[in-house]
C-alpha cells in the first residue's frame, strides 16, 4: 500500500527545480524497489511450489513408496504434508512459515487444516514406533517373527545405498540400471508378500 503525501502546487513551485526532481526521482525509485521485491519473491515462492510438487509426486508415486504407504498408518495426504514440514527447508534453504508450507501441497489448503494434517500424521508416526518399541519390550522382536521384516528393511537399505553411489556416478551407467532393476524387482515382490497378514498368522 502507498501513502502519497498532498503537496501543493504554491509550495512546489517555489522549490528550485533541483530539488523536485531530487524528489520525486527518490519517491519513484522507493516505488519501483517496492514493486520489484513483491515481484521477486512471488517468482521465487512460484518456483519453490513447482520443484515441491514435482518432487513429492515423484516420490509418493514411487512403486515402493506407494507400497510401503499403503501399508503403513499414515494416508497419502498425511505423507504428502509431513514430507513437506521434514524436507522443504532443505529445498527452500531457508526456514519456511506454516501457511508457506501449506501452499505448497499439491492442493494447496489453508495453514489451519495444514496443521491439523501434520499432527495427525506425527500422532501415526508416534503410534508406530510406540508399537515397534513395545514389541521389543516384551520380546517379540528377538523371536524369528519379525526376520521376514528385518530381512526386507535390509534390502531396503541396499537399494537406497546402491541409489546413492550411482547418483554419485560411482557406477557406469549400464551397471546402475541392472542393478537398481534387480533390486526394485526383489523389494516389491517381497514387500507384496509381507503386506498380507496371513504371513503372520499362527505365530502371534
Amino acid at each position: 500500500m502507498f501513502t502519497f503525501v498532498n503537496v501543493s502546487m504554491e509550495s512546489t513551485l517555489n522549490q528550485p527545480l533541483s530539488i523536485v526532481s531530487t524528489k520525486t526521482a527518490s519517491l519513484f525509485y522507493s516505488v519501483y524497489k517496492t514493486v520489484s521485491f513483491k515481484r521477486n519473491s512471488s517468482v521465487k515462492q512460484l518456483r519453490l511450489r513447482e520443484k515441491t510438487q514435482k518432487w513429492l509426486k515423484r516420490s509418493i508415486n514411487d512403486p515402493i513408496a506407494k507400497t510401503l504407504a499403503e501399508n503403513s498408518h499414515l494416508t497419502k495426504t498425511q505423507l504428502e504434508t509431513l514430507l513437506i514440514d521434514a524436507l522443504t527447508e532443505n529445498i527452500a534453504e531457508k526456514s519456511l512459515k506454516y501457511e508457506e508450507k501449506a501452499k505448497l501441497r499439491i492442493s494447496a489448503v489453508s495453514r489451519g487444516a495444514f496443521n491439523r494434517t501434520l499432527r495427525q500424521a506425527k500422532r501415526n508416526v508416534i503410534q508406530s514406533v510406540y508399537t515397534i518399541l513395545l514389541l521389543g519390550y516384551l520380546g517379540v522382536l528377538e523371536s524369528t517373527l519379525l526376520d521376514p521384516y528385518i530381512e526386507i528393511a535390509n534390502k531396503l537399505q541396499t537399494y537406497m545405498s546402491t541409489y546413492r553411489e550411482a547418483l554419485g556416478g560411482r557406477k557406469a551407467m549400464e551397471e546402475y540400471l541392472t542393478v537398481i532393476s534387480m533390486l526394485r524387482k526383489d523389494l516389491e515382490t517381497s514387500l507384496e508378500q509381507l503386506s498380507k497378514p496371513k504371513n503372520m498368522s499362527g505365530k502371534m
